[in-house]
């Protein structure tokens, strides 16, 4: 029996051994399977990851490109609104300038007629004072006449001895 406790369990290693073997290759048949697989996956995804990262930088570039000519279009449109409210301003500007040219030849005009009138007027007036100035002389000379008339009168009725009295020549 000594020979036995040798025999078999030195068949057992054998068996196990065999069995070990053969799990080990199938082992590292599923290993090697496995990191094919994982590196199919791992390519899978950086070859995803490298295509999403292009369409994110096309996206990118398409938003940058779309923000500028937005950008561009804007200024654009602030430029020509500017530009046209510039050249509005400089319209009524113009406009203006020629009423206000119309408005003060037209002042200039009315003030010149003005001063025509009013020296018509101190022109009338005067010539009415003068009139006024003329009668009241004419009424001052025909009073003294009156005065020298009576006295002259009187003077010759004293002369002759007899007068009048209150009579007046003229009433």
């Amino acid at each position: 029996m000594n020979k036995l406790y040798l025999i078999v369990p030195f068949v057992l290693l054998l068996a196990f051994g065999g069995v070990y073997y053969q799990h080990a290759q199938q082992a590292e048949a599923k290993a090697a399977l496995a990191a094919q697989a994982a590196a199919e996956e791992a390519a899978a995804a950086a070859a995803q990851k490298a295509e999403a990262e292009r369409q994110a930088r096309e996206d990118a570039d398409r938003r940058t490109a779309e923000r500028l000519a937005e950008e561009k279009r804007k200024e654009d449109e602030k430029r020509a609104k500017w530009e046209a409210t510039g050249r509005q301003i400089a319209d009524s500007t113009a406009e203006f300038r020629a009423q206000t040219a119309k408005i003060t030849a037209e002042i200039a005009a009315l003030e010149a007629e003005l001063k025509s009138l009013r020296e018509r007027k101190e022109a009338a007036n005067q010539a009415v004072f003068d009139q006024d100035l003329a009668i009241e002389r004419a009424r001052v000379a025909r009073r003294t006449a009156e005065l020298e008339l009576q006295r002259l009168v009187e003077m010759a009725a004293r002369r002759a001895g007899t007068t009048l009295g209150d009579a007046t020549v003229f009433p």
